[in-house]
């Protein structure tokens, strides 16, 4: 197990093509879930110049505009018209809609035990959940500071500090870790699309968004940067417009963004445009609920928990828990009190974070916000998966 080395992990603005794609594919989840809370809904779409594509298969009582949805989405990222004019594109869609009988009989925070007992998986799906001491959200610190530095570039933006700034962006952060702990920032990227025709020169873009979004973000941070790390600032020359015109987008395209930034394993499926029945999106909640409350317990330093899920089953069929030799305790004795402690039945992880009901509360929707700036370690919103306690496990 390596020790010594340097780490990356990028993110990107929520005006990324593929991330225009999850929020749209989300906000559909949490319309259907704000009508009727017992709805299922796989929802997924597909975004190029002037083109949106919108497939959706659900079982529910609500009536939406779906394409109503996908157009208002579009329109508060705020892509400039001649980039992508969310009142005027194509929208082309597939739907199916289901009988009632798929949805569930009844809410499951109304349901007995026994009745959960009998909810079971309709796919199959290996999750992985991973916490780190790294941050005080307790994850990677290569992926914190590129949803940092990407959230502070839409900020820019947003508040018209540049007003040449466009809605896609990206960012890169590279770690040098010793002894597998952050030891100094070895380089940053940040990629910036500018609005035609006022585009400013790339020395003129790059002190702008050193001094506006860079230099602010670790100015916060605990590991400064110092005289040797790199700053590059769109790198490979100037990028105008962005967003679909530039490149396509599609659902559930950037998982290791949504999740831990590659620094540990993830699920191959999409987290986003999926209801709470689908255990390939709650059980990866799940799984870092787990992590995360290993950690909090001082159990480990790093901890990844591994479910495994196959069709027709309520429970996994398997637990692994991992801690790369940081465990305080044996990995099999932590994987014991994971088992028993927590509930990882699809029923139980409803009910205990209380799926269907999130949207509800939620003015701007709840699962279209975590389709930016990823799913785990947030701390602009209260999410349940990341609400631990500590003593459990002890």
């Amino acid at each position: 197990m390596k020790t010594n080395f340097m780490f990356t992990s990028e993110s990107v603005t929520e005006g990324h093509p593929d991330k225009l794609c999850d929020q749209i594919s989300d906000a559909i989840v949490d319309s259907f879930l704000v009508q009727d809370p017992l709805s299922r809904v796989i929802a997924e779409c597909v975004v190029s110049s002037g083109v949106l594509f919108l497939a959706a298969r659900f079982a529910s009582q609500a009536t939406l505009d779906i394409p109503g949805i996908a157009r208002r989405v579009a329109q508060q990222i705020g892509y400039p018209e001649p980039i992508f004019n969310a009142r005027e594109c194509t929208i082309m869609t597939n739907f199916q809609e289901l009988p009632l009988e798929h949805q569930v009989s009844a809410h499951e925070i109304h349901m007995s035990e026994e009745e959960l007992d009998q909810l079971t998986v309709q796919n199959q799906a290996t999750l992985f959940g991973f916490a780190c001491n790294q941050t005080t959200a307790f994850m990677p610190l290569p992926i914190w500071l590129a949803h940092r530095l990407a959230r502070h570039l839409s900020t820019v933006r947003l508040e018209n500090h540049l007003s040449y700034l466009s809605a896609d962006g990206q960012t890169q952060v590279g770690v040098e870790y010793q002894n597998r702990q952050p030891y100094r920032i070895h380089s940053i990227t940040v990629v910036a699309t500018q609005k035609e025709p006022h585009t400013p020169n790339l020395n003129t873009l790059r002190d702008a968004l050193i001094q506006h979004v860079v230099e602010p973000v670790f100015q916060q941070e605990a590991l400064p940067l110092d005289n040797k790390t790199k700053i590059w600032i769109n790198p490979d020359g100037p990028v105008t417009g962005g967003g679909p015109t530039l490149h396509a987008g599609l659902t559930g395209r950037k998982n290791a963004v949504d999740s831990y930034g590659g620094y540990s394993r993830y699920g191959g499926a999409a987290l986003s445009g999926k209801d709470p029945t689908r255990i390939d999106r709650v059980g990866a909640y799940a799984a870092r609920h787990a992590a995360r409350t290993v950690v909090a317990a001082k159990l480990a330093e790093e901890c990844e928990v591994q479910l495994s899920y196959t069709l027709g089953q309520t429970r996994p069929v398997s637990i692994q828990v991992e801690t790369f030799g940081t465990g305080k305790i044996e990995d099999s004795e932590i994987q014991r009190r994971l088992e028993e402690k927590l509930d990882f039945r699809l029923g139980g992880i409803i009910r205990q974070f209380r799926l269907r009901e999130l949207p509800r509360f939620h003015k701007d929707g709840f699962y279209r916000k975590l389709a930016a700036y990823g799913h785990f370690g947030r701390v602009d919103m209260t999410l349940p998966w990341e609400q631990v306690e500590p003593n459990t496990l002890l």
